[in-house]
């Protein structure tokens, strides 16, 4: 790997704007850095062809049966966890199906590992112990575009068969010479300089949520723009998922309520039962056919 001058990042420069920011009063310096994140979604907006050419490729790996895995250091491993985490709730995804690999291990999510980070090694023992293979999506994350733990990852990940994408805050990035499908969204200087956790993490989060939404779209689990296999585990998720039956099938509250009961709680099901008019085993196989999509149901059946 190259030697790399920190110095030279686009996101270790020191922000004019808040170069004195210490000297500041409360509104003014809030207000200082309420106008640097206003940049943050024009840099993503740059990103969108990039973005949309990972997705389209993840989508397809994961109809495959294989897992979309994130690999990041610091705060952008801790940014993937937080995506992967919260797709099984969402999405009703397995939790085996979208994962966060941060360097330290998961102990790191609350108490800095920094020295990790700098070792290729771990990362690439990251992948095999994760047994990543042809099927697979590996998404590095990384500021900087060059964390070694990140960049270890995706060149084993790469030697696996695996789809491999990268997420960075600067161009060019070292990180996207090792993946398929590199992203850059280059958002600056931060207001403090070098804290990556600002722009460039809300970029990344931002990048984050679209990849992991869009795929789900594109795998069925929305319809409309409703969370059809939202998983109804608590007394807010039921009346969640209540609520959503009664929205995509015109049905009342009431009827929504029974539907689900009836198809044992899976959202879907009790939609396509009162779409179709058909029982809750007839619409799972249904949804079988049409590769969970209920759109794709209501086509076939000609509604």
């Amino acid at each position: 790997m190259s030697t790399v001058d920190l110095s030279a990042l686009p996101t270790e420069q020191v922000n004019p704007a808040c170069a004195h920011i210490d000297e500041m009063g409360t509104l003014e310096a809030l207000r200082a850095i309420n106008e640097q994140d206003r940049g943050v979604a024009e840099a993503v907006s740059r990103a969108l062809p990039q973005v949309a050419a990972l997705v389209d490729a993840v989508t397809e790996r994961l109809r495959r049966g294989g897992r979309l895995v994130y690999v990041g250091a610091g705060t952008s491993g801790r940014l993937g966890i937080l995506d992967a985490s919260e797709c099984p709730p969402t999405y009703g995804v397995d939790h085996e199906t979208v994962q966060g690999v941060l360097a330290g291990g998961i102990d790191a999510f609350w108490k800095a590992d920094e020295g990790t980070e700098d070792r290729t090694e771990l990362g690439s023992q990251a992948m095999d112990d994760l047994a990543i293979g042809e099927k697979d999506a590996v998404v590095g994350i990384a500021a900087s575009g060059r964390t070694p733990y990140v960049i270890g990852a995706l060149d084993r990940a790469r030697a696996l068969g695996a789809l491999t994408g990268s997420i960075s805050c600067v161009a060019p990035a070292e990180l996207s010479a090792h993946v398929d499908l590199p992203i850059e969204c280059v958002t600056g200087p931060e207001a403090i300089c070098g804290s990556t956790r600002m722009k460039a993490g809300t970029a990344q989060k931002m990048i984050l949520n679209m990849v992991s939404t869009e795929t789900m779209v594109k795998l069925g689990k929305v319809y409309g723009n409703l969370m059809v296999d939202v998983r109804p585990t608590n007394e807010k998720l039921v009346a969640r998922a209540r609520r959503i039956v009664a929205q995509a099938s015109g049905c009342t509250p009431e009827q929504a309520a029974e539907v689900l009961e009836k198809s044992g709680r899976d959202v879907k099901v009790a939609i396509c039962m009162v779409l179709l008019d058909e029982g809750p085993d007839e619409c799972r196989a249904a949804l079988s056919a049409c590769n969970g999509s209920i759109s794709a149901v209501r086509r076939s059946h000609g509604r």
